[in-house]
């Protein structure tokens, strides 16, 4: 009995298809990426880096072909089958073994599995291996044109990408560049064996009162060749056996077993517990003979979307081991452009940012692709649930038979390869496609439920997402829960805020709202919003290649911000809030306080709701990331470098945060009048599941003196309502005629004697305040490899912003400081550099003395 794994992933060469020289060109390794192998070639230039994403472009009207020759395994024993394994073909793909047509595909997110068996017979011969690459970008248009009676229409790109199974993104979003990649962007492998396990899945069933929890372990062993064979299956816990058992193996028959775990220990989305992972195992012996092996590790939870009737209309939040969680994350794009440059190292970097930011959720959308195994094993063991989009995305998608069958086959291999990962809470059909149906007009009856006849409407992609997807998700992974799309809520309008998920664009998009009214125009989940801000300047002057063109406003900065009307946009937000400024490293500070803001005003009040009969159960802003060095909604930046809203989120999503704020005066509406008084609020969000005590101290500061303008309000003994919100002060009014000076409202919270959390309201907007003469003390202490910074002020400082560095870690960042009230810092991997900083009104960069 025999197995053997030979990778293919070097001797690779690859040429245009069409090109008269025919020229072989060297590939360093697989997988790649046509754009990857021809800048080691020099014949492209980085597409990330200024202007050159134009030069490039001549690639996505390519096809390309990649060739390899490889001698036939030394060993191949009598009855061994032999497998040549393709993990991800980017994206129509005809696959030669030794010039004959082995494989056909035109789907990137599927894997293949092609028996060449007879054709690697001949002893001691050399074979070769061609993929021919069509070129996605003009396939897409020839089957547009092949289908005029489908009504090709979408948000962002080429609509013939609705045509394609590709990474919808690669035609350019308003967030990314053009970059139509091509090549053998995943694993590939030739494969000998007698027999081998193809699939293994854990299926946990844990009993409703968490005591025992049963993992029903099925084993699909591949036996081409008849024997007896022996499946050794094993439960393991922290590298530790738990128990094990030998199963004969039946020819053609699934091997199953269960195991029987009592007091499991529950996995958790961090902050909330621990994440212990199981592993299962599987070991094919013959005659105590180890042939194959496979595991997966895997949590014991459950997870259950909670959607019931009450005061706001219909309730749309999670729950995890009995126990309601309010999810704070973000949404994902792929990261990179060009996706195999992407490393597993990479991966892990962007989940640790998001866990040390206190987010417990990551949205994989709907444009980019299943990401990579890592990606989920990483959310595994770190806690982070993730929301994961089916690859539809902005788009009125075609189903006509051949399309509908390679889409089955899509889902089915992506479900069955990420079902076992705890930390996958949900399955979303789309992304915005009911926003597309809307927009256009397209027929969507909700009370029409013959699936069939949705197929003969202008929207029949409706077949989809409330058939095809949850049928596969039923059948291949039952116990996760599948929604529509995003946003979606019981087929009414997608901007519904009383039931389901939603977008909300008001703020940047839209009627381009007041950021400071965000928490207003929330829904039952915001699953996307957002605030464009500019990268820290070491971004931009990584893609900025004439140091004349870094201004605001020069061609190429303006080229890699794809957004849309982002110079109206930005500019009014600007305008609105904060004084003009012409300089680049002023302008760059004003758009990321303003983003900071904008997601604080957000989070905030969205997470105070949770404690009003869940009223909002979760927010995950736009975005977390770039897939290039660009100007986006990004809250860290190509390089992983936080913004400032980075940490304005952090904040809010501390385990008990206080907030305070006054209500929202409309100084464009009042003709620049101020108010005669304002309303205020004060309250405590936890996600403690047991009841604390604490101590909340209120201040009323001037801002031209540093002085308080009152006496303090000081609640001595509070008692915290756990997994809620503890109002403490919601009729609290400011006289501005009595006490016309700007004022901040300034709150911190202490439990145990330790202070847990800060708030600031601002008077708003700050342009009208005179910040000029703010001035900090600085003191900074050196210890074991880390730098403590105090920050000391004796006027109120807003948006305190160090300067983010590569390998340098911060233990705060972007906050607000006021008299009386020092706060410190732990710098991390600092080694001798200088740090930076900015705050509103400071015309220079100051420094930190070390």
């Amino acid at each position: 009995m025999y197995l053997e794994r030979h990778s293919l992933s070097t001797n690779w060469s690859f040429r245009d298809r069409d090109s008269d020289s025919g020229e072989w060109l060297p590939v360093p390794v697989v997988p790649s990426s046509v754009q990857q192998d021809l800048i080691h070639n020099k014949q492209l230039k980085d597409p990330f880096i200024g202007f050159n994403e134009l030069d490039a472009r001549w690639t996505n009207e390519k096809s390309w072909v990649y060739r390899n020759t490889f001698t036939r395994p030394p060993t191949i024993p009598e009855g061994a089958i032999v497998d040549l394994v393709m993990e991800g073909l980017d994206t129509f793909a005809t696959v030669k073994l030794d010039g004959e047509v082995i494989l056909i595909s035109d789907n990137m997110f599927l894997g293949h599995r092609v028996n060449i068996t007879k054709a690697l017979a001949t002893e001691n011969r050399e074979h070769t291996i061609e993929i021919e690459f069509d070129c996605a970008l003009l396939k897409a248009r020839e089957i547009r044109n092949q289908h005029p009676e489908h009504k090709w229409v979408g948000f962002n790109g080429d609509p013939s990408r609705l045509a394609v199974r590709k990474a919808q993104y690669h035609w350019g979003w308003d967030w990314g560049p053009v970059l139509m990649t091509a090549g053998i962007w995943r694993p590939i492998q030739l494969e000998v064996y007698t027999a081998r396990i193809a699939d293994l899945w854990p299926k946990v069933e844990l009993a409703a009162d968490h005591q025992t929890a049963e993992i029903k372990t099925v084993a699909t062993i591949d036996t081409p060749i008849d024997g007896d064979f022996i499946a050794h299956f094993t439960l393991s816990l922290r590298g530790k056996e738990i128990t094990n058992i030998d199963i004969p193996v039946l020819h053609g028959t699934p091997t199953d077993v269960s195991f029987l775990v009592n007091r499991p220990e529950l996995w958790w989305p961090h902050g909330y517990g621990d994440q212990p992972l199981y592993e299962v195992s599987v070991a094919l012996l013959r005659e105590n003979k180890l042939i194959d092996q496979t595991s997966k590790k895997i949590g014991i939870r459950t997870a259950e979307i909670v959607e019931q009737p009450d005061k706001h209309g219909k309730s749309f939040y999670f729950r995890i081991n009995g126990q309601d969680i309010f999810c704070g994350g973000s949404c994902w794009i792929p990261a990179d452009s060009i996706l195999t440059n992407i490393s597993a190292d990479r991966y892990r970097l962007w989940i640790e940012l998001m866990v040390a930011g206190r987010q417990n959720m990551i949205r994989v959308w709907g444009g980019g692709i299943y990401e990579d195994d890592y990606f989920y094993e990483v959310c595994d063991e770190l806690g982070v649930m993730v929301w994961q989009d089916f690859m539809f995305g902005c788009g009125n998608y075609p189903t006509w038979p051949a399309i509908l069958e390679s889409i089955q086959q899509e889902t089915i291999y992506n479900v069955k390869r990420l079902r076992h990962h705890a930390s996958i809470v949900i399955y979303v059909g789309n992304n915005e496609d009911y926003q597309v149906q809307e927009s256009e007009g397209l027929t969507y009856n909700y009370n029409d439920k013959d699936p069939e006849s949705w197929l003969k409407t202008d929207f029949p992609a409706r077949y989809i997402y409330e058939k095809l997807l949850p049928e596969v998700v039923a059948e291949y992974c039952p116990t996760t829960f599948y929604h529509p799309g995003s946003p979606w809520g019981d087929g009414k309008i997608s901007s519904d805020p009383t039931v389901g998920d939603m977008h909300q664009w008001n703020v940047w998009h839209g009627t381009q709202e007041k950021y400071q009214i965000f928490d207003t125009l929330g829904g039952r989940f915001n699953s996307e919003f957002g605030m464009e801000a500019f990268p820290h300047i070491s971004t931009i002057d990584y893609f900025v290649e004439n140091k004349s063109d870094m201004f605001p406003q020069s061609h190429v900065i303006d080229f890699h911000n794809k957004a849309d009307g982002h110079e109206r946009r930005l500019a009014t937000y600007l305008v609105e809030n904060v004084r003009s400024a012409t300089d680049l490293g002023t302008y760059i500070y004003h758009t990321q306080l303003i983003q900071a803001e904008t997601m604080m005003f957000g989070y905030r009040g969205w997470r105070r709701q949770w404690g009003d009969e869940r009223h909002c159960g979760g927010a995950l802003l736009w975005q977390l990331n770039d897939c290039w060095p660009t100007i986006s909604w990004a809250i860290a930046d190509y390089f992983l470098k936080p913004k400032p809203a980075y940490y304005a989120v952090k904040r809010v999503l501390n385990p008990i945060a206080v907030g305070v704020r006054r209500e929202h005066h409309d100084w464009s509406v009042a003709h620049a009048q101020p108010p005669k008084a304002s309303k205020y609020e004060l309250w405590i969000a936890s996600n403690k599941p047991q009841t604390v005590r604490g101590q909340v101290e209120l201040r009323f500061i001037s801002v031209n003196t540093g002085r308080e303008t009152r006496p303090p309000i000081f609640h001595a003994d509070i008692e915290i309502t756990p997994n809620g919100t503890t109002n403490i002060i919601t009729d609290g009014v400011l006289d501005h005629v009595a006490d016309p000076e700007p004022i901040v409202l300034a709150t911190r919270l202490w439990v145990e004697n330790e202070i847990v959390a800060r708030d600031v309201d601002w008077p708003q907007p700050f342009k009208y305040l005179d910040l000029s003469d703010r001035k900090l003390d600085v003191e900074a202490v050196s210890s074991s490899g880390s730098v403590r910074v105090t920050f000391r002020a004796h006027k109120p400082v807003k948006g305190l912003v160090l300067e983010e560095q590569v390998d340098v870690k911060l233990s705060d960042n972007a906050f607000d400081i006021v008299p009386g009230d020092e706060q410190a810092i732990t710098v991390e991997g600092l080694e001798g550099r200088t740090l930076k900083y900015r705050y509103l009104g400071l015309d220079q960069a100051g420094e930190v003395s070390l």
